[in-house]
């Protein structure tokens, strides 16, 4: 991975986790942990989803969209994690 993909990668990842941060309203850890969760969810939707053959097109607009899902599957997980740990 290039010094330029990193970086598209981690801008994609602020709008991403900004967006899904709306999105997912009440699952989220605030402006500044859902920018964390967004270049994290980007990094992970670059890797997972072309390995379950899902293609969104080129360009950035559907790095945007698939880093969103990355970072709603993240924000999801990490919310059921958070909320299952403060009821036992």
């Amino acid at each position: 991975m290039s010094g330029e993909s990193l970086l598209i990668i981690l801008l994609v990842g602020l709008i991403a986790g900004w967006l899904a941060g709306i999105v997912m309203t009440g699952w989220g850890f605030g402006l500044v942990g859902n920018i964390g969760i967004g270049v994290v969810g980007a990094l992970i939707a670059s890797w997972l989803l072309p390995k379950l053959g899902i293609r969104l097109g080129t360009g950035i607009a559907a790095s945007i969209v698939s880093a969103t899902i990355g970072a709603m599957i993240l924000l999801l997980v990490l919310g059921l994690i958070n909320r299952r740990g403060r009821w036992r």
